[in-house]
């Protein structure tokens, strides 16, 4: 059960958006000699997400009740969506939303225009206090989301505040469609526009702004806001074609006052009479065939909270009020959210217990209007139930969380956090509903009436809403590994699949970091948060299974952590305690000297024994493996924690940090003396991430990926020249919000580069550039090693006609390599597909490969490490022999 999402999007922004992303939202204008050297949109590059399909809350979906299968989805951190039939996908709507404007990738409402479905509005802005310090917007789109237009709110709005499946706020009047309601937090009341969202006024004689917190004594603002005006409802029964709609129902965040009414089209208003008290109506869906107004009541607002609920009718043409709760007030332990009618079968309701965490949610169906009802599921003798439906998630394994759970519980859920269920107004086999980490549907819904099962699947693809706190590309295996909020992380061996599973043992609700040994990328570590268990876990098989570390004491959370380049030691930075190091696996921790908890920390990728930190403006270095730290002299850097840096593959001591905030230092630093000295990069503006990929055709030093702001623009960059010249590689209609979190190229394919962001999930980036080149160059070092060399040769997968090796390559010698060059043979015709981390010839048997210009210095007693895939038939032997240059080597 995740009820997590809250704090991963809160304690991201808190330590994340809020210092890593204009808190004021102020430009500067320092460096702006950097345009001269940047290329906008020089190459062309494809977008995608690393597929996981969902991941996170969908609180509202919206069907069109003109046009067929035209339907959309809002997510509260992640944007819109809008359903393609053809392909069975979610197209996102928002990608467009840019850094400053990071707050309107919160959707609070969708409104889709049932007179012109071309039409469609989104009212953003994800958080109503001070963590989004812009105010809310209602964006409208003509091209069904393909482009938007945007008016501003002189008020903020919460996508990700309490209450947000509530709804929908916003609405199109279906009579007359330049009319639209948007309901408002805060005490903001309702508000009107007259002129198809461009400009907006508030109702000013409407009664009741609302008086329901979560939590009044909260401080942050975040429980103490107003839930305020809820939903909008119209009766289109009482307008005509072209004339406003008569009868508008709204409702109000109070308990006493919920439900109010206007029969003159929004002239005056008054409180329905004889309205159900002590509950919020989250929902209120109108049949307008029948002259039904179907309500949800809760006791809380949700989405986390709700102990008590009912469900109301109330008949609009004579005024009766009816309870038609499916169950007795007594036996709730849950309230009502989800509610929809079947636009087909007028009499069929149903309605969601959103709140129902344990041992599932609950799903009601009536034929009646409400008169009878049965369960989606339901005891037969405790703790055995039966269901009314069977669950498919082949498309999504991870969705069981590898659990194994004691009845009445089942694995996979129905869900949680059901606040969003609706059947499709032209076919009443189809039925959406959104649960706290996917979009689930049935197209076999009537089934249930008839007695037999109906299927529950998946229906997400294309909608990704993950928060990423971290990313890895390493060298061999798994091209990346990702560290997300909420559903932990994941391993994408294909990055166009699903993954199988979400990394387990321990499962954290949320990862905040993770590392893998640069040399020996088989080990990996990560770290992350657990309501009862550890808090840091490794792999030895690159990320595909995992065995949970100890805690040392006091610790309460993941915090960062880096693994030394060969996997020998690690050192942890954990929230709750200062910074530790353990040589093996965690089983033991000592406390590191000289450097402040909470520092961020990281390994060099060269030398096993150095690590480095950062806290509060201060740079920190250790060369005892993390035992103890000294402060480096280094000045002139950011004096706040919005700091990511990294250290390059193969080289000791080359280190880039990025980050800052606009009201002090801000930009891009690099040290080439393992962080004793930092030189400031000139033109680079802002910079918020750093990482390394491929380097390109020629060039001596591998490519730079940023988040940054360079000549004038934010975007993510590449620099082939080792930041001497910047190319924006994103473009304006892809910039996905905040993305200050992590960064990283692949090292074995040139231009790729792995995005996070924060609701949007995964991004990465292929250009269609296939070398490479945006003004470096250079030649690679001529390969002179001298001295004792070893080798290591490992197949680690293999297939019919096929397989993966991995090759170390060892300096044992006692002179540094400024170059190498490492020749074998192969015994039974093997052939080298694809190689990654060095440049290979291949004639008959004989394999050269050689180091790029990034991995060619290789100090003594250190090693580097290349892989490749081949074909094979008969026998795979390995090579026997192995030769650097005309050197033999061991071979082990």
């Amino acid at each position: 059960m995740r009820r997590t999402r809250i704090l991963t999007a809160v304690l991201a922004l808190a330590a994340g958006l809020l210092a890593g992303t204009p808190p004021a939202l102020a430009a500067t204008d320092a460096s702006k000699q950097a345009s001269k050297d940047v290329s906008i949109a020089a190459d062309t590059y494809t977008w995608k997400n690393a597929r996981i399909d969902g991941g996170g809350f969908v609180p509202g979906i919206v069907f069109n009740r003109k046009e067929k299968n035209l339907a959309y989805a809002r997510t509260d951190i992640g944007g819109a969506y809008r359903w393609q039939e053809s392909s069975r996908t979610w197209t996102p709507l928002l990608d467009s939303v840019g850094w400053d404007d990071w707050g309107h990738t919160g959707v609070v409402s969708l409104a889709s225009d049932s007179v012109d479905p071309d039409r469609v509005y989104a009212a953003v802005g994800t958080y109503t206090n001070g963590w989004d310090p812009k105010n809310g917007a209602v964006m409208r789109s003509a091209d069904r989301g393909a482009s938007w237009q945007k008016t501003g709110l002189p008020f903020k709005l919460g996508g990700n505040m309490p209450g947000r499946g509530m709804g929908e706020r916003l609405a199109v009047d279906p009579n007359r469609n330049s009319v639209l309601y948007l309901g408002a937090p805060s005490g903001k009341g309702l508000w009107r526009s007259t002129d198809s969202g461009v400009t907006w006024s508030q109702v000013t004689n409407f009664p009741n702004v609302g008086n329901y917190m979560q939590d009044p004594s909260d401080t942050s603002g975040y429980a103490s806001d107003n839930q305020g005006i809820v939903w909008v409802t119209f009766d289109e029964s009482t307008g005509t074609s072209g004339n406003a709609t008569k009868t508008i129902y709204v409702g109000v965040a109070d308990k006493d006052n919920a439900v109010y009414r206007s029969t003159d089209a929004g002239a005056t208003w008054s409180r329905v009479a004889g309205q159900p008290t002590g509950y919020l109506a989250h929902k209120g869906v109108l049949d307008a065939t029948n002259g039904y107004l179907y309500l949800a009541y809760s006791d809380k607002g949700g989405p986390y909270d709700g102990g008590k609920g009912r469900l109301w009718r109330y008949a609009t043409a004579t005024g009766t009020w009816t309870d038609i709760s499916p169950v007795a007030e007594a036996d709730t332990y849950y309230g009502f959210a989800g509610l929809t009618v079947d636009r087909q079968k007028p009499g069929t309701v149903m309605a969601t217990a959103y709140s129902s965490w344990w041992p599932d949610t609950q799903i009601f169906r009536s034929t009646d209007s409400g008169g009878t009802w049965t369960k989606a599921w339901d005891y037969t003798s405790y703790p055995s139930r039966a269901n009314r439906y069977t669950m498919d998630v082949s498309s999504s394994p991870w969705l069981t969380w590898a659990a194994n759970p004691s009845p009445p519980e089942q694995t996979p859920k129905l869900g949680w956090m059901t606040e969003a269920l609706e059947i499709d107004p032209f076919n009443s086999n189809r039925m959406m509903y959104g649960t706290g980490a996917t979009v689930y549907g049935t197209e076999d819904l009537t089934k249930w009436d008839s007695g037999s099962q109906f299927t529950i699947r998946p229906m997400v693809q294309g909608l990704e809403e993950t928060a990423v706190n971290d990313l890895a590309s390493p060298p061999s295996g798994a091209p990346l590994l990702s560290a997300l909020g909420d559903i932990g992380g994941f391993r994408h061996t294909d990055l166009a699949k699903v993954p199988s599973m979400m990394f387990t043992q321990p499962n954290f609700t949320t990862s905040t970091g993770l590392d893998f040994a640069e040399t020996n990328p088989d080990t990996v570590v990560r770290v992350g948060n657990l309501d009862s268990g550890p808090h840091i876990a490794f792999s030895t098989d690159n990320g595909a299974n995992w065995f949970a570390g100890s805690d040392p004491s006091g610790v309460s959370g993941g915090g960062t952590v880096a693994a030394a380049s060969d996997g020998s030691r690690f050192v942890w930075s954990p929230a709750g305690t200062g910074v530790q190091y353990t040589t093996g696996f965690g089983s033991s921790w000592q406390a590191s000297s000289g450097i402040p908890a909470g520092a961020v920390v990281e390994s060099d990728r060269a030398d096993p024994k150095t690590f480095y930190g950062f806290k509060s403006g201060k740079f920190y270095i250790s060369s005892d493996g993390g035992a103890t730290f000294t402060a480096s002299s280094a000045t002139g850097l950011p004096s706040g924690d919005s700091v990511r840096f990294k250290a390059l593959p193969g080289v000791k001591g080359d280190v880039w940090l990025a980050g800052g905030a606009p009201d002090g230092a801000y930009g891009l630093w690099h040290s080439t003396d393992g962080g004793a000295s930092f030189t400031r990069l000139p033109g680079v503006e802002q910079a918020d991430t750093i990482g390394f990929g491929k380097a390109a055709t020629g060039a001596s030093y591998q490519t730079l990926y940023t988040s940054a702001k360079i000549g004038g623009v934010r975007g993510i960059f590449r620099s082939t020249d080792k930041g001497a010249s910047w190319t924006r590689i994103n473009d304006d209609a892809h910039q996905w919000g905040w993305t200050g979190a992590a960064i990283t190229g692949d090292p074995r394919v040139y231009g790729r580069v792995y995005v996070s962001t924060n609701g949007r999930g995964v991004v990465y980036g292929d250009s269609s550039d296939a070398g490479g080149g945006d003004g470096g160059g250079g030649t690679d070092p001529t390969p002179t090693p001298t001295g004792a060399c070893a080798v290591t040769y490992k197949v680690t997968n293999q297939w019919s006609g096929g397989f993966q090796a991995d090759v170390r390559l060892s300096n044992t010698g006692s002179t540094a390599w400024s170059g190498w060059s490492l020749g074998w043979s192969f015994a039974e015709g093997q052939r080298i597909t694809q190689l990654w981390n060095a440049e290979h010839t291949q004639s008959g048997s004989a394999v050269t490969a050689k180091n790029v210009g990034w991995n060619g210095n290789v100090a003594a007693g250190s090693s580097v490490s290349f892989g490749f895939t081949g074909s094979w038939s008969g026998t795979n032997t390995r090579p026997a022999a192995f030769r650097l240059g005309d050197q033999s080597c061991t071979v082990s």
